[in-house]
Order: structure tokens, then sequence, then C-alpha cells
């Protein structure tokens, strides 16, 4: 029996990709924060539930990005924006091809801008049931210079939010990486 879209619980995950370098895919926390929902909310009632995936650009504060050049042409900025944007798409590819094997509906979009203000927005937007966030549990010092967007979602947010902690065996050797 096919569930209506009414009486489906929508979910927004939001995801990042990995800031770990040369490791181009979903952080360590939001692998998480995807697999805790599977696990402890969809379980096996994948037709009950609608999976929203929001992944966050942030863009450069001197839009050079990662050139070692102050000179640029604007092919040079042209190139990384689909760059970015490749990026950004291979990151959503590997959630909604995910939940497609295991028969969860799903949206994913991409947004510019302060991830912990564009995730609220686009929270007030799209009104999901429940926001899944993934967490590198940064110690307070950590905290003070890295700032953290689950902190702040789940004093802004519009709904429900569960952070999921990254386990402390998948913590890499600087815990400020993802």
């Amino acid at each position: 029996m096919a569930t209506s879209e009414a009486s489906v619980t929508r979910i927004m995950v939001a995801v990042n990709e990995s800031t770990i370098k040369g490791y181009p895919h979903a952080s360590i926390s939001s692998k998480g924060a995807f697999e805790w929902t599977l696990q402890k909310i969809v379980m096996s009632n994948t037709s009950g539930f609608k999976l929203l995936f929001l992944h966050v650009q942030v863009p450069d504060e001197d839009g050079f990005d990662d050139m070692d050049s102050i000179y640029a042409s604007p092919e040079d900025f042209k190139s990384l924006k689909s760059r970015d944007r490749a990026r950004g798409l291979r990151l959503l590819e590997f959630f909604v091809t995910r939940c497609h094997e295991i028969g969860v509906a799903c949206e994913a979009w991409i947004k510019k801008g302060d991830p912990k203000e564009v995730i609220c927005h686009e929270v007030r937007r799209i009104q999901p049931d429940l926001l899944v966030l993934g967490s590198r549990g940064l110690g307070p010092f950590q905290r003070v210079f890295v700032g953290t967007v689950s902190e702040f979602c789940v004093k802004h947010a519009e709904c429900p939010v569960v952070t999921i902690k990254r386990r402390s065996d998948e913590t890499p050797q600087d815990p400020v990486d993802d």
C-alpha cells in the first residue's frame, strides 16, 4: 500500500564534504548522521519517510578558493564554480544513491552561504518534521575557534533537531578534521 505524501515523515539531513585533505567524500559526521537516521528512525519502514538532503557550500571570502595566484581570468572563476558544483553534486549523489538502493524517497539540493544560517532558512522554507545533523564533538576550546553549526541549529531551527556525534574511533588525528 502506497503511503500518501501527507503521512510521510520528512527528515532533513544536512550534509557536507570531508575536510580531510585528499578525501573528496562525505564527512565522517554526515555519514554518521545519515546512517543513524536509517538505523534508528527509518529502520524497515522505508515508505514512511522522505529524506531531504541539504548541502551548503561556503563561498570563499576572497573569491580565489584554492588558487595560488591573484592573477585570474574569467575562465578560471567559471572553472572553480563548475568544480565546486560538481563536488557538491558528487556528495549528494552518495546519499541519494544509497536511499534508492534501500527504497527510501529523497530529495537533495545545494545552497551557498553560511551553513548555520542557510540550514535554518531552509528549515523555515521546507518545514521538515525533523532536522538531523552530524557533530564533530569538539571541545569548548575548539568550538571557540571553529564554531559549531549544530549548536546554532539546535537553538534556532524551527523544528526538532537531533545531532549525532561521531564515534571516538572515527575521530581523525586532528579532531577539527571531519
